[in-house]
Protein backbone atom coordinates (compact mmCIF):
# COMPACT_ATOMS: atom_id res chain seq x y z
CA UNK A 1 0.00 0.00 0.00
CA UNK A 2 1.34 3.26 -0.83
CA UNK A 3 1.63 5.89 1.93
CA UNK A 4 -0.53 8.33 0.69
CA UNK A 5 -3.22 5.42 0.73
CA UNK A 6 -1.87 4.52 4.19
CA UNK A 7 -2.37 7.94 5.18
CA UNK A 8 -6.35 8.34 4.07
CA UNK A 9 -6.92 4.85 6.36
CA UNK A 10 -5.65 6.56 9.18
CA UNK A 11 -6.97 9.74 8.34
CA UNK A 12 -10.91 7.89 8.16
CA UNK A 13 -9.57 5.80 11.55
CA UNK A 14 -9.14 8.96 13.63
CA UNK A 15 -11.45 11.92 11.80
CA UNK A 16 -14.30 11.45 13.97
CA UNK A 17 -12.33 12.00 17.32
CA UNK A 18 -10.21 14.95 15.96
CA UNK A 19 -13.69 16.21 14.56
CA UNK A 20 -15.30 15.64 17.97
CA UNK A 21 -13.10 17.00 20.18
CA UNK A 22 -12.87 20.49 18.36
CA UNK A 23 -16.57 20.44 18.29
CA UNK A 24 -16.84 20.24 21.66
CA UNK A 25 -13.72 23.10 22.53
CA UNK A 26 -15.22 25.60 19.83
CA UNK A 27 -18.62 24.89 19.72
CA UNK A 28 -18.90 25.54 16.36
CA UNK A 29 -18.57 23.12 13.17
CA UNK A 30 -17.24 25.31 10.41
CA UNK A 31 -14.38 26.22 13.01
CA UNK A 32 -13.97 22.56 13.82
CA UNK A 33 -13.90 20.93 9.68
CA UNK A 34 -10.85 23.89 9.38
CA UNK A 35 -9.10 22.79 12.86
CA UNK A 36 -9.33 19.03 12.38
CA UNK A 37 -7.85 19.92 8.56
CA UNK A 38 -5.23 21.48 9.98
CA UNK A 39 -4.47 19.06 12.25
CA UNK A 40 -4.19 16.18 9.61
CA UNK A 41 -2.15 18.40 7.58
CA UNK A 42 0.31 18.81 10.56
CA UNK A 43 -0.32 14.79 10.93
CA UNK A 44 0.55 14.23 7.03
CA UNK A 45 3.86 16.24 7.71
CA UNK A 46 4.94 13.71 10.88
CA UNK A 47 2.94 10.78 9.34
CA UNK A 48 6.69 8.70 9.36
CA UNK A 49 6.63 9.65 13.31
CA UNK A 50 3.09 8.78 13.48
CA UNK A 51 3.65 5.52 12.14
CA UNK A 52 6.18 4.15 14.54
CA UNK A 53 4.15 5.98 17.33
CA UNK A 54 2.08 3.05 19.95
CA UNK A 55 -0.19 6.63 20.54
CA UNK A 56 -1.07 8.45 17.35
CA UNK A 57 -4.54 9.30 18.88
CA UNK A 58 -3.04 10.62 21.98
CA UNK A 59 -0.97 13.02 19.78
CA UNK A 60 -3.64 13.78 17.37
CA UNK A 61 -6.00 15.09 20.52
CA UNK A 62 -2.74 16.85 21.54
CA UNK A 63 -2.55 18.68 18.83
CA UNK A 64 -6.66 19.19 17.97
CA UNK A 65 -6.39 20.87 21.36
CA UNK A 66 -4.08 22.82 21.08
CA UNK A 67 -4.84 24.31 17.64
CA UNK A 68 -8.59 25.40 19.15
CA UNK A 69 -7.09 27.11 22.05
CA UNK A 70 -4.78 28.99 19.93
CA UNK A 71 -7.94 29.48 17.50
CA UNK A 72 -10.11 30.68 20.63
CA UNK A 73 -7.26 32.48 22.62
CA UNK A 74 -7.15 34.71 18.88
CA UNK A 75 -10.74 35.88 19.98
CA UNK A 76 -10.40 36.48 23.52
CA UNK A 77 -11.17 40.16 23.13
CA UNK A 78 -15.18 38.35 22.64
CA UNK A 79 -14.73 36.44 26.12
CA UNK A 80 -16.08 37.88 29.39
CA UNK A 81 -13.97 37.20 32.47
CA UNK A 82 -17.48 36.66 34.16
CA UNK A 83 -20.92 35.87 33.17
CA UNK A 84 -23.51 37.72 34.36
CA UNK A 85 -25.27 34.54 35.97
CA UNK A 86 -24.90 33.95 39.59
CA UNK A 87 -23.47 31.10 40.44
CA UNK A 88 -25.39 29.05 43.06
CA UNK A 89 -23.17 27.99 45.56
CA UNK A 90 -25.29 24.73 46.38
CA UNK A 91 -24.53 22.97 43.08
CA UNK A 92 -21.62 21.02 43.86
CA UNK A 93 -21.99 18.18 41.49
CA UNK A 94 -21.71 18.41 37.73
CA UNK A 95 -25.19 17.43 36.24
CA UNK A 96 -26.75 17.04 39.99
CA UNK A 97 -30.42 16.24 39.94
CA UNK A 98 -31.03 15.93 36.22
CA UNK A 99 -31.71 12.01 36.09
CA UNK A 100 -29.72 9.97 33.63
CA UNK A 101 -31.99 9.17 30.47
CA UNK A 102 -31.66 5.81 31.71
CA UNK A 103 -33.60 6.84 34.50
CA UNK A 104 -36.61 8.85 32.45
CA UNK A 105 -36.74 5.31 30.86
CA UNK A 106 -35.99 7.01 27.41
CA UNK A 107 -35.51 5.35 24.65
CA UNK A 108 -32.38 7.38 23.45
CA UNK A 109 -29.50 5.38 22.36
CA UNK A 110 -25.80 6.58 23.47
CA UNK A 111 -25.21 8.62 20.07
CA UNK A 112 -29.00 10.23 20.68
CA UNK A 113 -27.62 11.41 23.93
CA UNK A 114 -24.14 12.43 22.75
CA UNK A 115 -25.84 14.19 19.87
CA UNK A 116 -28.36 15.93 22.89
CA UNK A 117 -25.12 17.20 25.13
CA UNK A 118 -22.99 17.90 22.18
CA UNK A 119 -26.05 20.51 20.95
CA UNK A 120 -26.52 21.41 24.77
CA UNK A 121 -22.28 22.02 24.96
CA UNK A 122 -22.84 24.35 22.22
CA UNK A 123 -25.18 26.75 23.22
CA UNK A 124 -22.99 27.65 25.88
CA UNK A 125 -20.82 30.51 25.55
CA UNK A 126 -16.48 29.49 25.26
CA UNK A 127 -15.44 30.88 28.34
CA UNK A 128 -17.74 28.03 30.05
CA UNK A 129 -17.59 25.45 27.25
CA UNK A 130 -13.92 25.24 27.12
CA UNK A 131 -12.69 24.86 30.59
CA UNK A 132 -15.64 22.73 30.98
CA UNK A 133 -14.82 20.49 28.02
CA UNK A 134 -11.03 20.54 28.57
CA UNK A 135 -11.62 19.62 32.64
CA UNK A 136 -14.78 17.16 31.65
CA UNK A 137 -13.73 15.37 28.43
CA UNK A 138 -10.01 15.98 27.76
CA UNK A 139 -9.42 14.90 32.06
CA UNK A 140 -7.02 18.38 32.40
CA UNK A 141 -6.36 19.45 36.16
CA UNK A 142 -7.47 23.38 36.76
CA UNK A 143 -4.00 24.07 36.95
CA UNK A 144 -3.08 23.03 33.33
CA UNK A 145 -6.72 24.11 32.05
CA UNK A 146 -5.25 27.81 34.36
CA UNK A 147 -2.05 27.35 32.46
CA UNK A 148 -3.40 26.39 29.04
CA UNK A 149 -6.21 29.26 29.04
CA UNK A 150 -3.83 32.17 30.63
CA UNK A 151 -6.33 32.82 32.92
CA UNK A 152 -6.43 32.62 36.64
CA UNK A 153 -7.04 29.69 38.84
CA UNK A 154 -9.91 30.66 40.04
CA UNK A 155 -11.40 31.98 37.03
CA UNK A 156 -11.28 28.33 35.96
CA UNK A 157 -13.14 27.08 38.45
CA UNK A 158 -15.64 29.86 38.06
CA UNK A 159 -15.98 29.02 34.88
CA UNK A 160 -16.84 25.33 35.02
CA UNK A 161 -18.94 25.96 37.74
CA UNK A 162 -21.04 28.34 35.82
CA UNK A 163 -21.04 26.18 32.83
CA UNK A 164 -22.04 23.06 34.78
CA UNK A 165 -25.18 25.52 35.77
CA UNK A 166 -25.45 26.74 32.19
CA UNK A 167 -25.16 22.99 30.53
CA UNK A 168 -27.83 21.77 33.31
CA UNK A 169 -30.10 24.37 32.14
CA UNK A 170 -30.54 23.46 28.74
CA UNK A 171 -30.53 19.99 29.32
CA UNK A 172 -33.04 20.22 32.22
CA UNK A 173 -35.77 20.57 29.26
CA UNK A 174 -35.02 18.17 27.15
CA UNK A 175 -35.11 15.70 30.57
CA UNK A 176 -38.75 16.68 31.47
CA UNK A 177 -39.94 16.12 27.94
CA UNK A 178 -38.24 12.86 27.44
CA UNK A 179 -40.01 12.13 31.34
CA UNK A 180 -43.15 13.21 30.09
CA UNK A 181 -42.32 10.95 27.03
CA UNK A 182 -41.81 7.98 29.07
CA UNK A 183 -45.23 8.43 31.15
CA UNK A 184 -47.36 8.41 28.04
CA UNK A 185 -45.79 5.37 26.65
CA UNK A 186 -47.44 1.99 26.82
CA UNK A 187 -45.19 -0.73 29.01
CA UNK A 188 -43.53 -3.20 26.64
CA UNK A 189 -45.67 -6.34 25.75
CA UNK A 190 -49.06 -3.92 26.72
CA UNK A 191 -51.53 -2.78 24.36
CA UNK A 192 -53.32 0.16 24.57
CA UNK A 193 -57.06 0.47 24.18
CA UNK A 194 -57.94 2.03 21.13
Amino acid sequence: MTELKQFEVFMRNYQDMVYGTAVRLLGNETDAQDIAQNVFLKAHEAFAMLTASPTPGGWLKTVTTNLCLNHLSRYRARWRFFSELRADDQDSEFLDGIPAPEAAESDLDAADQRAWLETALRKLPDAQRVPLVLYHFEELPYEEISARLRISLSKVKTDIHRGRLALKRHLQPRMVEEERFASTRPAPGRVTPT
